[in-house]
């Protein structure tokens, strides 16, 4: 970088329960930041989950204008901005680009079948990023790296399919599809209308980025095919990264990555991951809240801070994450089970943080060995990160050091740095990731901590063979 004067760049992270807006400088830290909650879904009927109204751009407006009154430096040295949406979501636009029905969520059941036309006024089928390109730039145009799932991409050119067989099993005309950029690439500049919500200058380049998960990878520095990062949200899940396409993979799936012809590799995961430390959290009440106001912590501190004091393990106790049922199994439930009269509520809290890193570890071991790779150590990124705690359990598990991501917003910088390459801040994705994603704590694994948890993962693996019979019968009785 040449310029004397500073240069700065937003990060919008439009994700599952809220929009994060964040001022980077070209150092990857933090000048100013908003943020904005999402309203709940509505769901009219079973399997149509719908965000109303038009919440993704209210929401992405409210923590603009708040991240930019949060911003103490000069506007005119804000360089431009990158913009990273929710995964998976469908929106259906007319042809001025205003919705033409509710954007459907990831959790929608639609957006894993083709598109049906149901509206006369149907112009273009796009996704969330699609949506919120153009709120911003006017342009009708998308990142090629946000279009994993029931789309007619070809996976290895990430360019919309030739093939009018492809383009009708997918249900969509070729007519109904937004140009296409890669990560990097300009999508426009901010409109007089886009300014007026979101308080971001009128004229700045807006970048493209991926989908959120690739894009928070990015931010957290996730590079090479040796470092596995866990991402601790909604729904947990390990990723790693690499050039190949692999389309038939076994034990995971191959995702966009932020850079362009790159991929993220995903295991398999867990549903209402960090949900259920929530539940369990809540489900505790005002007891808990009491204790932690007495010390002046947070409950999750608290709970952290006790939980610490049970050894590894949980003498015995384990806990089986299915709180939310997959959809080839809607018998199953979740278990905790090994009850003996030695375990209190803290061992039920620590079970659960076992639990995620345990499953989270089977998928990703089986994932590295499809891909022929090892893992020298692991990033953990999300809120739960935040925790001494899970992060220990994390290396202990994996039995290798454990790097906590330093950034609170990753998605944010991770989008940040897509902009910063795309506007010639640097060189490229590495001389990015190297000035601008700084390392958090990192946690030694104790060896003798993850032999205990190598022989009770073993165990941990097999209640499911176990447990659902059990759940097949009370499922007819509960549902």
């Amino acid at each position: 970088m040449t310029s004397t004067r500073p240069r700065y760049f937003i990060g919008i992270d439009n994700g599952s329960q809220s929009s994060k807006v964040t001022v980077f400088d070209a150092h990857g830290r933090a000048v100013g930041e908003g943020r904005a909650p999402l309203r709940p879904y509505d769901t009219p009927r079973p399997g149509v989950v719908e965000h109303p109204d038009d919440d993704l751009w209210t929401s992405i407006g409210e923590a603009s204008r708040a991240a930019m009154a949060d911003f103490g430096g000069d506007v005119a040295d804000i360089v431009g901005v990158g913009l990273c949406t929710i995964r998976f979501c469908r929106a259906v636009l007319r042809a001025d680009g205003t919705l033409a029905q509710p954007v459907m969520s990831w959790m929608d059941e639609r957006v894993s079948l083709p598109y049906t036309a149901t509206n006369p006024d149907a112009a273009y089928v796009t996704t969330s990023s699609g949506y919120v390109s153009h709120r911003m730039t006017g342009a009708f145009r998308d990142t090629a790296a946000n279009y994993a799932g029931m789309w007619p991409l070809d996976s290895d050119t990430w360019q919309w399919t030739d093939d009018d067989a492809e383009l009708a099993k997918y249900g969509i005309p070729r007519d109904m599809l937004l140009e296409l950029v890669e990560p990097g690439d300009t999508l426009g500049t901010v409109t007089e209308a886009a300014a007026a919500h979101t308080g971001i200058p009128a004229g700045l380049p807006v970048v493209a980025t991926a989908n959120d998960k690739a894009v928070e990878a990015l931010g957290c520095g996730l590079r090479t095919p040796d470092t596995l990062l866990v991402s601790l949200g909604t729904y947990v899940a390990g990723m790693t990264t690499g050039p190949r396409n692999v389309p038939d993979a076994t034990d995971f799936w191959t995702n966009y990555a932020s850079e362009p012809h790159s991929y993220l590799y995903e295991s398999h995961g867990v549903r209402r991951g960090m949900w259920t430390v929530s539940w369990y959290r809540d489900l505790l009440g005002e007891e808990a809240a009491a204790h932690a106001r007495a010390a002046g912590v947070s409950v999750e501190d608290h709970l952290n801070s006790e939980a610490a004091k049970v050894p590894a393990g949980c003498d015995g106790l384990m806990t089986v994450l299915d709180w939310l049922a997959p959809g080839d199994a809607p018998f199953r439930k979740g278990s905790i089970l090994g009850f003996d009269g030695r375990q209190g509520r803290f061992h039920i809290y620590r079970s659960i943080l076992e639990a995620l890193a345990m499953t989270v570890h089977d998928t990703s071991a089986r994932m590295a060995a499809e891909l022929g790779t090892e893992y020298r150590e692991v990033i953990v990124s999300g809120g739960g990160s935040r925790s001494d705690l899970m992060m220990q359990i994390h290396a202990d598990v994996h039995g290798v050091p454990a790097r906590r991501a330093e950034a609170t917003s990753t998605a944010g910088l991770g989008a940040a740095i897509c902009a910063a390459v795309g506007l010639g801040a640097y060189a490229d994705f590495d001389e990015a990731v190297s000035a601008m994603v700084r390392p958090g704590a990192t946690f030694l694994p104790s060896s003798d901590r993850h032999r205990l948890y190598r022989r009770l993962e073993e165990v941990h693996r097999d209640v499911q063979g176990h447990t659902d019979a059990i759940y097949r019968r009370s499922y007819d009785i509960f549902g």
